[in-house]
Formats: structure tokens, C-alpha cells, sequence
């Protein structure tokens, strides 16, 4: 068997994720990126949007809010502030909440006490749409 990859994915409340993948794509500060073993190592911004795992040719998908990412040549740790895999996600409520964001951000500028934060729901609210889909 060929080596794998190790994942951590940590929240402020808790170990969301850990076991050996092949692989993991990462919606980083510059743009998504794909770690596989033997990766340079890297510390990278995360952004929300959907992160995906793939172990034994299967993906797993995930919505993440922003984080950091350290990557090593044989382990990757994601501290993040929001994960919901994909499955456990309620399209109904994430539509209301991209509903919502949009309104409030509509109502506000750059400027704004609070856009930035209203502006992560509005991405995170995005992610898990878009990885509900895949579930």
C-alpha cells in the first residue's frame, strides 16, 4: 500500500477530522490547492468555501470557514473556525442563510462595521450549497 496522507482538521470546540488520506483540496488564501504525500511544506490562509478529501477513490466533501493551513511532506492540519461535512448540511437553512447575507451586505459598504463578518456568512452560506450538491 502506498504511503498516505495524514489529515487534522480542528475547530476552537473540537477534532473534526484525523486519518490518512490520499488526498485533500484546500480553498487556500491564493486560490484552492491540492496536497498529496510528499507535498512541499506550506502555511497557507484558508477561505470558506469547500474542501474535499479523497481516501480509497472516494471524496468527501466539506464547507469550511477561513482558517490556516500547515501542510508537511506527510501531514496536513487545517485549524479552521466553521467545518460542516457535506451531508450534515440542511440546504433549506443555507439558502436562508445566503438569503439573508445577501441582504445585509446589499444595506452595507466596505466601510461598514461588520461587513467582513457578514461577508464570511455570505461565503460559508456559498460552500455549503455547494457541497451539499456533491454529498
Amino acid at each position: 500500500m502506498a504511503e498516505e496522507l495524514l489529515v487534522e482538521i480542528v475547530t476552537p470546540e473540537e477534532m473534526v477530522f484525523s486519518d490518512t488520506v490520499e488526498m485533500v483540496t484546500i480553498p487556500g488564501g491564493d486560490g484552492e490547492f491540492g496536497v498529496l504525500i510528499g507535498h512541499a511544506p506550506i502555511l497557507s490562509t484558508v477561505n470558506a468555501g469547500e474542501l474535499n478529501i479523497t481516501k480509497g477513490n472516494r471524496k468527501t466533501y466539506y464547507a469550511v470557514g477561513k482558517g490556516y493551513a500547515e501542510v508537511t511532506a506527510k501531514k496536513v492540519t487545517l485549524l479552521l473556525e466553521k467545518v460542516v461535512k457535506a451531508s450534515n448540511i440542511d440546504k433549506d437553512a443555507a439558502r436562508r442563510e445566503l438569503s439573508e447575507a445577501e441582504a445585509d451586505l446589499s444595506r452595507m459598504t466596505r466601510e461598514d462595521a461588520g461587513y467582513s463578518e457578514v461577508l464570511e456568512k455570505l461565503r460559508m452560506a456559498e460552500a455549503k450549497l455547494k457541497a451539499a450538491d456533491k454529498a
